[in-house]
């Protein structure tokens, strides 16, 4: 019964792209359709739009996260490194807020620390040189543990002028499934690829590729500034049919192979509410297919929209493995931050596989944690060892992670092993330099269309000041990060607590030229007042 639906879908696909001047080429693309656009009429016809009855009909939720086991204080002794891949990711930051603004608190599990840090935009120098990145430290008393440490590690990727960016070669593809028939999903993703559109020049390129019941090519690929015909094309789209996301991506790559710009931006911008329901799904059969596609040099965005079907876990899987970025776009000013203010930093990668290891001085440090980043540590031998992926950064990019530190000479006790048998218990280096350094942090990258990485170095002297007199920047990220651990009802939250929260947002809130950080301050409030273990704002 299953094998005969997904058949009637396709033909019923075709059917309709063939009734709006569609023409079928043969067997070319993943599964034997590749359609030619006339731009004559709506891609599916009326008769496979959901009734009046289905569109006011309540939607399952069938949202999936993956769990998040917090980082857990480790004895710089026993384990001397702290290894994670970067990301620059912001995808769980808009569908926190989707949650609150609904009124109801965020799912423990929907909550990335690193994502919600990084969010924002920091003012940290930018990078001087030929390296494309600046490396900025900093360490001060921990806000919710006056015993703690708070260190800051920062990168600021360089800012390419807009002018001087890649030719682009862009795939669209786009989910037009029957799910997507919602103004939060599909009239939805139209509004923010149109906004893309308008920031494309005459070298680059767009085609677009949806998937339903089968995958076809709706417009090959065009000039960046024939911005009409690509205009046209999207608005023709309309929902219907069952998910066969698997296809759709392997028909987006071969397109995108096929018009390759050797030297420039080649990406499929993947527009979906995260639901794959016919063909590949399971993560384990998506991660093999885009991890063979990423070596074409092509790279992958992928673009989550709606409630419902969203699969967090799932985006994340295409994203890290398709060597792009992810971003859930819960309103249109989310799509205008995402694609617009950040174009370069969204689409343009200037380095790639970009690790980060830090050695903490055992003389300064008697326990660390790393706050965030659960799902992109790696181990150890890792960080040397180029043919493993790592995190990407766009132009103008920047990343920030942070570490709460148990000072040595704390009576605080803290989780430890037995001894061993049978080796000699590490022991720390003695140079004169002990007393003076905290950490030593190093990263690896490459170049976007290179094979081997760069070392870059940077110590932090032993230096802590109070929080009061801590930059802007590491004052809110530390507002973040504790708001953060009040959403995932933190181990290690300490006595973190919304007014305080609110407290160092407001002092640390910055120009905000684009409003931003007042949001997350109305956010703060909101979710104060759903949170009843919380005593409400004073102010």
């Amino acid at each position: 019964m299953k094998k005969r639906s997904i058949i009637f879908t396709t033909a019923l696909l075709a059917m309709a792209i063939s009734a709006c001047g569609y023409t079928h080429k043969g067997n070319e693309g993943a599964n034997g359709y590749v359609y030619e656009p006339e731009m004559t009429g709506d891609i599916y016809d009326k008769a496979t739009e959901p009734t009046d009855e289905h569109r006011d009909a309540p939607k399952p939720n069938n949202e999936g996260y993956t769990h998040i086991v917090e980082n857990p204080y480790a004895d710089p002794l026993q384990t001397p490194y702290s290894t994670f891949s970067i990301d620059v990711d912001a995808a769980s930051y808009a569908n926190m807020r989707r949650f609150i603004q609904s009124d109801q608190l965020p799912p423990v599990d929907a909550i990335r620390t690193e994502e919600l840090v990084n969010y924002f935009d920091y003012d940290y120098p930018q990078p001087i040189g030929d390296d494309p990145f600046a490396i900025v430290t900093e360490a001060a008393i921990c806000p919710w543990n006056a015993q703690h440490q708070l260190v800051q590690i920062a990168l600021q990727g360089k800012e390419i002028p807009a002018e001087n960016l890649p030719a682009s070669n862009l795939v669209f593809l786009i989910d037009v499934s029957g799910s997507m028939d919602d103004p939060k999903k599909l009239p939805l993703v139209k509004e923010s690829l149109t906004m893309l559109t308008q920031q494309l020049r005459h070298e680059d390129r767009v085609a677009i590729v949806v998937y339903a019941g089968a995958a076809g090519l709706v417009l090959e690929s065009t000039p960046g500034d024939r911005r009409l015909a690509i205009v046209e094309a999207l608005d023709q789209l309309h929902a219907g049919g069952s998910t066969a996301g698997g296809q759709g991506i392997q028909l987006a790559y071969q397109v995108a192979r096929e018009n390759f710009i050797s030297e420039g931006n080649n990406r499929v911008i993947l527009a979906t509410d995260g639901d794959f329901n016919v063909g590949l799904s399971s993560d384990a059969d998506l991660e093999r297919l885009i991890e063979q596609e990423r070596n074409s040099g092509v790279f992958l965005t992928v673009l989550a929209y709606g409630s419902g079907n969203y699969q967090d876990g799932k985006m994340q899987t295409l994203a890290d493995k398709g060597n792009g970025n992810h971003a859930y776009i819960d309103n249109i000013m989310e799509a205008n931050k995402v694609l617009v203010q950040e174009f370069g930093g969204t689409l343009f990668t200037i380095a790639k596989d970009v690790k980060l290891q830090v050695e903490f001085n055992p003389a300064a440090v008697k326990a660390y944690r790393l706050i965030g980043y659960e799902n992109r540590l790696l181990a150890a031998e890792d960080f040397n060892n180029d043919s493993k992926d790592a995190g990407e950064l766009g132009s103008g990019h920047t990343v920030t992670a942070l570490y709460e530190l148990i000072p040595a000479g704390s009576t605080e006790s803290v989780a430890s092993i037995d001894p061993t048998r049978y080796q000699t218990p590490p022991r720390a280096k003695s140079f004169a330099s002990d007393a003076s350094e905290l950490f030593q942090v190093k990263m690896r990258y490459k170049q976007p269309e290179g094979d081997e990485s760069k070392l870059l170095t940077h110590v932090q002297p032993v230096r802590a000041h109070a929080f009061a007199q801590a930059s802007e920047n590491l004052r809110w990220s530390a507002a973040v990060a504790e708001f953060s651990a009040l959403l995932r009802q933190s181990d290690f939250a300490g006595d973190a607590s919304y007014d305080q929260v609110l407290e160092i947002a407001r002092a640390a809130a910055g120009a905000d030229r684009e409003g931003y950080r007042q949001e997350f301050i109305g956010l703060v409030k909101r979710a104060q007042m759903l949170d009843n273990r919380a005593p409400m704002a004073r102010n």
